[in-house]
């Protein structure tokens, strides 16, 4: 199956899925990818499916969502690979176009140093790079790239994309505890990050089961602060934390509402006043949802900040890949 969904996205709204690279070959084995270790490490850029019969699993998916009166916001090329290692990602963009959705890809940006690859990205509308870290010690352990693959090359790639490109840029940073969660660690990612200055930086923290057993997420404290780091240096930050509902949705149940906020970003203690002022309640609904372990209180630099619980053993949708 190339094409999937369309699914739930926290990033992208409804997306539909193109699986542009079969199980699982890819540039990274990263010790917490959900598809497991990777089965066949590879550089070369090569064709796997026609750019032909992309297009028509894709135009079939679009036509069937239609009758079905399911809404796709994106066509999302989200594969169990690394996307940019298919020759053909521009010419599959460029025969998309078309259907007039707006396309995105989600890549690990280890092929990012290539001037073909970048050339292939400019063609989408929205692009998310991963960024776990910039020190190449701690990259090589949490994302355990080919052998070749040099960390300086990805992340001045990384800088000349950006440059260059018009739609819009994401990053994602991946918080695997002990490992890149450290505060000078995440500094030094801020650094870079607003270097880069893309329209959101995704905190993301390993939501299912990992590729080794010993994967952690950090717990709420730690995001929190990392999160705090970040946005001194960024403008937007969001989590995304396994959170399957819609975290943008306010449904006036102001219990609802905050476990929806607080998923994608902490909220600082006087905010959560204001917005009990504003809907009408008051803070036993907070005590109910700390009570119950869905929201937790953290601190950081002095103020007072909730946050939604992170479940870790919860079973999760597929919008998480997206």
């Amino acid at each position: 199956m190339i094409a999937f969904g369309p699914v739930p996205s926290r990033r992208l709204g409804r997306s539909l899925g193109i699986n542009n690279i079969p199980p699982k070959v890819c540039t990274y084995s990263c010790v917490y990818c959900q598809l497991g270790r990777t089965i066949k490490m590879q550089l070369e850029r090569r064709a796997f499916y026609e750019p032909e019969e992309i297009l028509r699993d894709v135009q079939d998916k679009v036509e069937r969502a239609k009758e079905a009166g399911e809404p796709i916001d994106y066509l999302t090329f989200v594969p169990d690979g690394e996307p940019t290692l298919d020759v053909n990602l521009g010419r599959e963009i460029e025969l998309l176009r078309p259907l007039g959705i707006r396309i995105a890809v989600i890549t690990n940006s280890s092929l990012i140093w290539r001037q073909d690859v970048r050339e292939d990205l400019m063609k989408a509308a929205w692009v998310s790079l991963k960024m776990d870290s910039v020190r190449e010690e701690i990259w090589r352990r949490i994302d355990r790239p080919h052998g070749s693959l040099q960390l300086t090359s990805i992340l001045n790639g990384a800088l000349e994309f950006a440059k260059g490109f018009k739609g819009d840029l994401a990053t994602e940073t991946m918080l695997v505890e002990g490992v890149n969660d450290g505060d000078g660690h995440i500094r030094e990612v801020a650094g870079f990050l607003a270097r880069l200055r893309p329209a959101t930086a995704y905190l993301a923290i390993p939501t299912r089961p990992p590729a080794e057993k010993w994967v952690r997420a950090p717990g709420e404290e730690v995001i929190n602060r990392a999160y705090q780091i970040l946005a001194k240096s960024l403008e937007h930050v969001e989590y995304l934390i396994g959170y399957e509902g819609n975290a943008f949705a306010f449904t006036g149940n102001v219990e609802e509402d905050l476990l929806g906020i607080t998923a994608v970003h902490p909220m600082r203690e006087d905010a959560v006043s204001e917005f009990l002022a504003r809907a009408g309640a008051d803070w036993p609904a907070v005590h109910r949802l700390i009570i119950q372990g869905q929201l937790v209180k953290t601190e950081y630099d002095g103020k007072r900040f909730y946050m939604r619980r992170l479940h870790q053993n919860d079973g999760h949708g597929a919008d998480e890949a997206l």
